[in-house]
C-alpha cells in the first residue's frame, strides 16, 4: 500500500492515480489522522477493493506524515560514512533530533541559508503506534511505513563552538524533505535492504544498500523507545551512506541552481532545486 499527501490531504495510491482517505472512508479517517489509528486504518483499506483514483501532479505531493511531533535522526550509520567523516564505528547509535517545522514535500525549492549546505540521502521509518521498549524482534509491527528523505545539514553552524549543533545545523527551512510515498514493509521483498542513491546535477554522489547500515530501523527503534515512546506519525531519518560533500576531497557544498535528486528503491525519488540565500 502506498500513501500520498495531495495538497494537504493524505491519499492511497495505486498506478499513478489517488483515493482520497477521508473521501472514501465516509470521514471515518481525517486526512490527517489515519497514524494515530493506523491498524484500525489497514484493515479498512484491505476491504476497500477497487475504486476508481484520479490522476495527479506530482508537484501536488506533500511529506507522506505531515506533522510528526518528533523527529530523529541517526548520525554515522554506515560504516564507509563513518570512515569518511574521520569517525570510529560508533557502539551504540548516535541519535539527534530534527526539528518538525523543517519537514517538507518531496518536489521543493531549498532555500540555502549562508553557509555550507551538505546532503545526506536517508530512508525514513514512519512510526504508526506508541512504541516502548519494543525488542527489535517486534519493531516492524510499529511502522507504518518506508519513505525517503534528505537530512540537509549547514555544516559551518554544525561544527561552530566547542560541541556540534546538530539540531540547528539540520532544520533550517525545508531541511527535511520527505516522500514521495510512504510504502508499507509488506511492499518490499526485503526492506531491510533497499538501494538507496543521490545525484546532484546528475552525478552520483552517494550509492549504498541500506543493509549496510551498522544499526538496523528496527534496531534504531529498540535503542530509542527504550529511553522516549515514539508516536504515531513520527520519523526516524536512518543516517545516510558515504559520498556526502564534507567528505570529498575538496570538499563540496551547494550551490543555487543545483539539483539534487534522491532515489531509494520501491519508494520513488525526492527532486530539490536549490535557491540562492535570501538577503
Amino acid at each position: 500500500m502506498k500513501v500520498a499527501n495531495l495538497s494537504g490531504r493524505l491519499a492511497l495510491v495505486a498506478e499513478g492515480c489517488a483515493v482520497d482517505i477521508e473521501q472514501a472512508s465516509e470521514g471515518r479517517f481525517s486526512s490527517g489522522g489515519i497514524y494515530q489509528r493506523w491498524g484500525e486504518f489497514r484493515k479498512w483499506a484491505a476491504t476497500l477493493g477497487q475504486v476508481d483514483g484520479t490522476p495527479f501532479d506530482p508537484a501536488e505531493l506533500g511529506p507522506p506524515s505531515p506533522a510528526p511531533r518528533q523527529v530523529f535522526g541517526v548520525g554515522l550509520n554506515y560504516h564507509a560514512h563513518s570512515a569518511e567523516s574521520g569517525f570510529a564505528v560508533p557502539d551504540s547509535p548516535l541519535v539527534f533530533t530534527k526539528f518538525p517545522t523543517c519537514i517538507e514535500g518531496p518536489w521543493t525549492d531549498l532555500q540555502l541559508p549562508a553557509g555550507t549546505v551538505d546532503w545526506e540521502v536517508e530512508l525514513v521509518a514512519v512510526i504508526g503506534a506508541v512504541a516502548r521498549h519494543v525488542p527489535a524482534a517486534d519493531a516492524w509491527q510499529y511502522v507504518a511505513g518506508l519513505t525517503a528523505g534528505q537530512d540537509y545539514s549547514e555544516r559551518t553552524m554544525q561544527h561552530a563552538g566547542p560541541a556540534a549543533q546538530f539540531s540547528l545545523a539540520k532544520s533550517f527551512p525545508g531541511f527535511g524533505p520527505t516522500g514521495p510515498y510512504l510504502v508499507t514493509p509488506d511492499e518490499f521483498r526485503d526492506p531491510d535492504d533497499l538501494l538507496i542513491e543521490c545525484t546532484l546535477n546528475d552525478e552520483l554522489m552517494q550509492k549504498a544498500r541500506t543493509s549496510e547500515m551498522i544499526f538496523s530501523i528496527p534496531q534504531l527503534i529498540e535503542y530509542i523507545s527504550a529511553v522516549c515512546p515514539l508516536l504515531p506519525g513520527d520519523l526516524l531519518f536512518s543516517g545516510t551512506p558515504e559520498g556526502v560533500g564534507m567528505g570529498r576531497t575538496p570538499r563540496r557544498y551547494l550551490a543555487a541552481g543545483d539539483v539534487v535528486v534522491s532515489r531509494i528503491q520501491g519508494i520513488g525519488e525526492l527532486r530539490n532545486m536549490c535557491l540562492a540565500p535570501s538577503r
